[in-house]
């Protein structure tokens, strides 16, 4: 799977780490649901950690489709929302 985090760039995941990235999307969602801003900030920025610490990143010029698109770090609580599927940010 092609992942990329916006303003950063690509990186390719194994779906076996869709489960455990699902788990932190879990609770991004529920963070976002109570409005708690601190708890969203750190688990966005653990989430995004995760999937660079996973993945394998993609050269500039590589132009593979993206699979999944997750905001960038410093996106608002509202920013995220928008990009919101009914998985969340993580399909599953």
């Amino acid at each position: 799977m092609i992942v990329r985090i916006m303003g950063e760039g690509q990186v390719r995941l194994a779906d076996s780490h869709l489960t455990e990235l699902n788990k932190l999307d879990d609770v991004l969602l529920a963070e976002m649901e109570t409005g708690d801003g601190p708890g969203f900030r750190r688990t966005l920025h653990l989430l995004l950690d995760k999937v660079r610490d996973l993945g394998e990143p993609l050269p500039d010029n590589a132009l593979d489709p993206s699979d999944l698109i997750l905001p960038s770090p410093d996106a608002t609580l509202e920013e995220v929302r928008e990009l919101l599927g009914d998985d969340g940010l993580i399909p599953g």
